[in-house]
């Protein structure tokens, strides 16, 4: 067998015997600041990351690094409360295990955050952007040999964040009186954050909002046809135009997104509540 597959085997095995044998719902990964979430799972059973055969360890600010497994919006999820990326050096392998080894758990839906900048304009800090669409600058996770018992060589991406999903938190969030964007996310490397120049290149190419991470893991969902309802926290304005004496500052971004949690939590509960 694939050494990849017994890795991922191994690691929902190990957690498998942590929360039990019902089969998770919906699989949640929560961006910086936005562990809040977490908080409001109940009846949670909580593994460490450093407990996980094969499982990373989080270094990024603002990523607690647990497994999380409990109930929300009245169904059995399991969460991770910190997310991999590639640019604390882990491989593409690495920074998308957790969604293979959701898979192999069972969950039907992913729910993915994360913090992220704002090129668009009208973005303003604590704004929510639903991810209709994504631009990868990120190298793509399925490079390498297929694994083909999670799915197709070539997949399609057409749709990789579902559109029933998006429609129905546009409902929600309607109903509830919470303003919503709906754009594009790009995804570059990091760890720097972007260029005044590299802002407006990306919202010359059609990004309305840029981060480190997401995007690898949503390909890795769409491989396995796991439909995605993807969002961003809007937690600085990326723009070209900044006073003299701007500067970007991970401690910021990290407040921004904790201000900002409490409606997607919301939105999250609602749409795992309502399907």
């Amino acid at each position: 067998m694939d050494e990849r597959v017994l890795r991922i085997k191994e690691a929902a095995e190990f957690i498998r015997a942590r929360i039990g044998s019902v089969k998770p719902f919906a699989g949640i990964v929560l961006g910086s600041g936005l562990g809040k979430l977490a908080d409001r799972i109940a009846n949670p059973v909580v593994v460490p990351y450093s407990d996980i055969p094969h499982f990373p360890l989080s270094t990024a600010q603002g990523h607690k690094g647990n497994f999380i497994a409990g109930e929300l919006g009245g169904k059995f999820v399991v969460a991770m409360q910190g997310r991999f990326h590639y640019y604390e050096g882990y491989p593409m392998e690495y920074v998308t295990l957790p969604i293979r080894v959701m898979k192999v758990l069972g969950i039907e839906y992913l729910f993915v955050s994360n913090a992220a900048g704002g090129v668009n304009f009208d973005y303003k800090v604590g704004d929510l952007m639903v991810i209709r669409d994504h631009i990868n600058l990120l190298p793509n996770p399925l490079i390498g040999p297929n694994m083909e018992e999670f799915g197709p060589r070539f997949p399609d991406m057409t749709r990789p964040y579902e559109p029933a999903l998006i429609a129905l938190a546009e409902k929600i969030a309607s109903s509830a009186g919470i303003p919503l964007h709906k754009g594009v996310y790009l995804a570059s490397t990091g760890p720097t954050y972007e260029t005044p120049a590299e802002y407006k290149y990306f919202r010359g190419i059609g990004a309305d909002a840029v981060g480190m991470s997401t995007i690898p893991e949503v390909i890795v969902a769409r491989h396995s046809s796991i439909p995605v309802f993807g969002m961003s926290v809007i937690t600085n304005e990326a723009h070209d135009d900044f006073a003299p004496d701007f500067v970007n500052d991970g401690a910021d971004v990290v407040k921004a997104a904790d201000a900002a949690a409490d409606k997607m939590t919301y939105i999250f509960t609602k749409i795992i509540n309502s399907l």
